[in-house]
């Protein structure tokens, strides 16, 4: 396929107006300007057209513009845009309701809602410390929450994330996530990767750093987004659990990328079959539309009136979106991430076999992570490969995003189709080839 030449005039120029208005704080992946969008295909302003395959980092769930979201959006804007989190409206406790159904515990789940995710988990801290009356926490190295002060002093991904804001939140201590393809820990007999990280919570952490009776809980991506989309082994919440369990820990699951069927169930930690004690969500839970939230079990929703709150909370176009959102996900997509899912995770292990530069394909459903290495014996990570994959892709019309050191996530739309896999992986692949040749791997 040939390249297109990128950026085209208009965006050029959009670029170039944004560069002397927009906070330079602001990550860009490569210079797309977007026009439109429908489905899992999107338009820059100069007419290019590309397909979609990280769904604006795993946010536009039903694919961009869906019909029913337009019209949900539409239609509550033409009866009120915004009332205050001061009052009630149907939309709002219609969602509270809906999240309340799908929530991963067996207890009725109560909702705070938020703008964000990061918004989300900054609930969670302040909700655990209240209901607990406990101070620390331990969160995981390669983590990402945030980047207001409560939830950066959690993410781990990056150290340009704390660079500059010293002193964080006090009392975060970090224990290494479970990566099955890059372990960290020592094993004992029997014992994988998932119970060896455990057990360094219980021993090393519990044992010589923090009493337990101090510590609040232990937040976790259920699944590992930016650190590398990495999914723990079976054996790491059922562990996890039983220890918070044991001290009166609240385990606390962030799945703001993970959640929303995009694993092909409402939530990544029913895989493992334990049940959290509070989740954080957003991203793909209005299909675009700024929306988080925390929900809790009822017992530890127990806060006083005016301990938290916001201004936009439950904004009612928003809400629309969701419940929207979230009844396509029910009716078809949820189990569309499932059955594509998988098969895109055959499809790139076929690639895998004809490319040694990709050390590992993994993932549930439709969130999937490439991760490229320079020797599959050393597992080096193949840092320079990996953005040049990224940036062939995009002149070839495919939109992807890297995380971690070297890896590269497939989060399209839930709503993709097998067919648009194959057109996307053929020019991921040819990316790849192309890249391999650049680099000498």
């Amino acid at each position: 396929m040939e390249p297109m030449i990128l950026p085209g005039p208009k965006a050029r120029s959009l670029i170039k107006r944004d560069s002397a208005v927009i906070s330079p704080s602001y990550p860009r992946g490569y210079p797309f300007a977007m026009d439109h969008g429908k489905g899992s295909y999107v338009w820059d302003v100069d007419g290019n057209k590309f397909l979609d395959f990280m769904a604006g980092i795993a946010v536009t769930s039903t694919g961009h513009a869906h019909p029913k979201v337009v019209k949900a959006i539409q239609e509550q804007a033409e009866k009120f845009i915004h009332i205050s989190s001061d009052f009630y409206h149907e939309k709002w406790i219609e969602l509270a309701e809906k999240l309340a159904d799908i929530a991963p515990f067996e207890d009725y789940g109560v909702s705070f809602m938020t703008n964000s995710g990061t918004e989300a988990v900054e609930t969670a801290i302040k909700l655990a410390r209240y209901h607990t009356g406990r101070s620390n926490f331990i969160g995981f190295t390669g983590a990402f929450h945030g980047r207001t002060m409560g939830a950066v002093t959690f993410t781990a991904s990056k150290p340009k994330y704390h660079k500059g804001f010293y002193p964080l939140m006090n009392g975060v201590l970090h224990a290494p996530y479970p990566n099955p393809y890059r372990p960290m820990l020592e094993h004992r007999d029997g014992e994988d990767e998932g119970q060896a990280v455990v057990r360094y919570i219980e021993d090393q952490i519990l044992g010589h750093v923090l009493p337990p009776e101090e510590v609040a809980g232990i937040l976790v991506e259920t699944i590992q987004g930016e650190g590398g989309y990495i999914v723990p082994p079976a054996s790491f919440y059922p562990a996890l659990r039983e220890l918070c369990t044991k001290y009166g820990i609240l385990l606390i699951c962030d799945e703001v990328q993970s959640g929303m069927g995009r694993t092909g169930k409402w939530w990544a930690i029913e895989h493992f079959n334990v049940e959290p004690d509070i989740i954080t969500v957003a991203k793909g839970i209005a299909s675009g539309m700024p929306l988080g939230a925390c929900i809790a079990r009822r017992e530890i929703m127990d806060w006083e009136k005016g301990t938290h709150g916001n201004t936009y909370g439950g904004n009612p176009i928003a809400c629309a979106a969701a419940l929207a959102t979230i009844e396509l996900i029910e009716e078809e997509y949820m189990q569309n991430a499932t059955e594509v899912g998988q098969y895109t995770i055959d499809a790139l292990e076929e690639i895998q076999a004809r490319h040694p530069s990709i050390g590992d394909v993994r993932g549930i459903g439709l969130m999937i992570g490439v991760e490229f290495v320079t020797n599959r014996n050393t597992k080096e990570p193949a840092a320079d490969l990996t953005e040049r994959v990224v940036n062939l892709a995009f002149e070839r019309g495919l939109l992807t995003l890297s995380c971690g050191k070297s890896v590269i996530r497939i989060a399209p739309p839930l709503s993709i189709s097998k067919s648009e896999v194959d057109e996307g992986l053929t020019i991921f692949e040819e990316a790849l080839t192309l890249a391999e040749k650049e680099t000498g791997l």
